[in-house]
C-alpha cells in the first residue's frame, strides 16, 4: 500500500511538472532568440565547472575512463552547443521559398517554430551525452524538455539532476529518475515529440506508445553494424580504426563496429594486426587488461550475463578463439574477445552484441559480403575499408545503412555537419547540428497571397467554356 501511494505520488509530480511545461511552451514562442541563447551558454558554462564531477560519475558507474568521458561524451555535447550557438540565428530566420511561376504574385517562406513540450529518454552507454545532446537541439529550437535517464547509471543521473537544476527553471527542463515503470508513465502524456535511444525492441515500444497521440518521434535504434575489410584495404589503418571503435567503452557503443566481414585473402595477414592493436591501445606494455586505465566495464550483472551467454552459445557452435582471455563477474570485467568460424545461425551473428567481442565472418566475394549485410535488418552504421573506389562503390549501391563511413569508423557520430540516424530496425530521423534542431522543430510552410487578381482566379468557378480551355492549355504544360 506504501508503494502504491509513493508511486501515485512520482506520477502526481511527474503530471504536474508536463502541465508547467505546457503552460510555459506558448510562453517559449514568443521569447527571442537571444533567450535560447542565453541558456546554452549557461548549459556550456556548468559543463566545464563540473567536468570533474561528470568524470567521478562516470567511473562509478562503470569505471569509464575520464580521457575517453572527455573525448566523446563531454566533447560531443561541447560541440553541440557551439554549433547551435554559431548558427542559431540563421537556423531560426524563415526560410524563403521562391515562387513557381504557377504561384506568380504570391511569396512563401518555412518558418521553424518550436514542437513544444518534449521527452527525451537518454540510455545508460553514453549516460552524459546521449541526455544532453538532444537537450541542446531542444533547447536551440525552443521546446520545453522533460528528460528521463537510464536508471543503469545512477551516479551520472545524479549530476544530470544537478545540472538540470542549477541551469534551468523546472518550467523549461526538468528531470525525472526512476525505472521502466517511470518511463511507461512519461510515454501516456501527449508530449510533442520523443527523441528516443535504445534498442530497437524499446524504441517499437515507445513508438506505439507514441501513436496513441500521434507524437512525433526520433528514434536513435543500434543494430548489427559491419565493417568490411577488402583487399583494398590498408590492414594496418583497418585494425587500428576497427580495435579502437569496437573496444572503447568496453563496446557499449551503439555505432560500434558489431562483426567483420573480411576477405579471404587478407584475413590471414589481419588478425594478428587486430590483436596488436588491442594489446597495444588497451594494454599497453604487456599489462593485464583488468588493471588497465583505458579500459571500461560491464554497466551491470544483466548485461555481462547476457554477453556470457551469446558467448558460450558461439563457442558451442564451433567458433574459434583467436584472442580472449578471463573474465570476473564480481567487478564486470570481460576481456576482449575475438572469434572466428562463428556459425551464420549463432545468437551472435543475430542479436546486436553491444560488449567487447569481436565475430569475424570471412568471405570469398564482394557478392558474398553483400548478401550477409542485406540478410540482417538495416544497420545504424556500415564501415568499408576500401581504397579501390569500384569496391566502395559497390557496397554503397548495393546495401542500406544508416550512415556510411569509409576508411575510419565512429567519427561520423562527431561530424555536426552530417544528419545522424538509423532507417526502418536501426531508427528514424535525423540529429545533430541543423538536422537535430529540424527534429525539434515543425516546419511551418507560409505563404502570403497579393490583393486583387491572381492566376489562379482563372479556375475558379462557374466552370465556363473559357476556364476549361484555359485548364486544356494549362495541362499540356506539364
Amino acid at each position: 500500500m506504501q508503494a502504491a501511494r509513493e508511486e501515485n505520488e512520482i506520477y502526481n509530480r511527474i503530471d504536474a511538472v508536463f502541465g508547467l511545461q505546457r503552460t510555459n511552451a506558448f510562453r517559449l514562442r514568443k521569447e527571442p532568440i537571444a533567450k535560447r541563447r542565453e541558456k546554452l551558454e549557461k548549459l556550456r558554462l556548468w559543463i566545464h565547472q563540473h567536468r570533474a564531477d561528470i568524470h567521478a560519475a562516470a567511473y562509478q558507474d562503470f569505471r569509464k575512463p575520464s580521457a575517453e568521458v572527455d573525448g566523446i561524451e563531454i566533447f560531443h555535447v561541447l560541440q553541440e552547443i557551439k554549433c547551435a550557438l554559431d548558427n542559431l540565428d540563421q537556423w531560426t530566420s524563415p526560410l524563403k521559398v521562391d515562387a513557381p511561376w504557377t504561384m506568380l504574385g504570391t511569396r512563401s517562406v518555412i518558418q521553424y517554430e518550436p514542437r513544444g513540450v518534449c521527452l527525451i529518454l537518454s540510455p545508460w552507454n553514453y549516460s552524459f551525452s546521449l541526455a544532453i545532446g538532444p537537450l541542446v537541439s531542444a533547447i536551440a529550437a525552443g521546446n520545453t524538455v522533460v528528460i528521463k535517464p537510464s536508471e543503469l547509471t545512477p551516479h551520472v543521473s545524479t549530476v544530470l539532476q544537478k545540472l538540470v537544476q542549477e541551469v534551468f527553471e523546472p518550467n523549461v527542463v526538468s528531470l525525472v529518475e526512476g525505472g521502466p515503470e517511470t518511463a511507461q508513465h512519461l510515454l501516456t502524456l501527449p508530449f510533442d515529440h520523443i527523441f528516443f535511444t535504445g534498442s530497437p525492441a524499446i524504441g517499437k515500444v515507445v513508438m506505439k506508445a507514441a501513436a496513441e497521440h500521434l507524437t512525433s518521434v526520433t528514434l536513435e535504434l543500434g543494430g548489427k553494424s559491419p565493417a568490411i575489410v577488402t583487399r583494398s584495404a590498408n590492414l594496418e589503418d583497418a585494425a587500428e580504426r576497427i580495435i579502437v571503435t569496437k573496444f572503447v567503452n568496453n563496446g557499449q557503443t551503439c555505432v560500434a563496429p558489431d562483426y567483420l566481414l573480411v576477405d579471404e585473402k587478407i584475413a590471414p595477414a589481419l588478425l594478428p594486426l587486430l590483436v596488436n592493436r588491442l594489446k597495444s591501445h588497451f594494454a599497453p606494455a604487456d599489462a593485464a587488461f583488468d588493471k588497465s586505465d583505458s579500459y571500461c566495464r560491464i554497466v551491470n550483472d544483466k548485461h555481462f550475463t547476457r554477453l556470457n551467454a551469446l558467448l558460450s552459445d558461439a563457442v558451442r557452435l564451433g567458433a574459434r578463439s583467436v584472442f580472449s582471455g578471463e573474465r570476473d563477474p564480481a567487478t564486470r570485467f570481460f576481456h576482449p574477445v575475438i572469434l572466428t568460424h562463428v556459425p551464420p545461425h549463432a545468437r551472435l551473428l543475430n542479436e546486436e552484441i553491444f560488449g567487447p567481442i569481436l565475430p569475424v565472418v570471412i568471405y570469398k566475394s564482394m557478392d558474398d559480403a553483400v548478401a550477409i549485410i542485406n540478410d540482417k535488418p538495416k544497420p545504424l552504421a556500415l564501415y568499408v575499408f576500401a581504397r579501390n573506389s569500384g569496391d566502395q562503390q559497390k557496397i554503397l549501391q548495393e546495401t542500406s545503412a544508416g550512415g556510411v563511413c569509409i576508411n575510419d569508423c565512429g567519427i561520423q557520430f562527431l561530424h555536426h555537419g552530417l544528419p545522424f540516424g538509423g532507417i526502418n530496425n536501426s531508427g528514424m530521423g535525423k540529429s545533430h547540428g541543423r538536422y537535430g534542431f529540424i527534429a525539434f522543430s515543425n516546419e511551418k510552410p507560409i505563404l502570403k497571397q497579393r490583393g486583387g487578381f491572381t492566376s489562379v482566379k482563372l479556375f475558379y468557378p462557374p466552370y465556363t467554356s473559357f476556364s476549361r480551355k484555359m485548364m486544356d492549355w494549362f495541362l499540356k504544360l506539364f
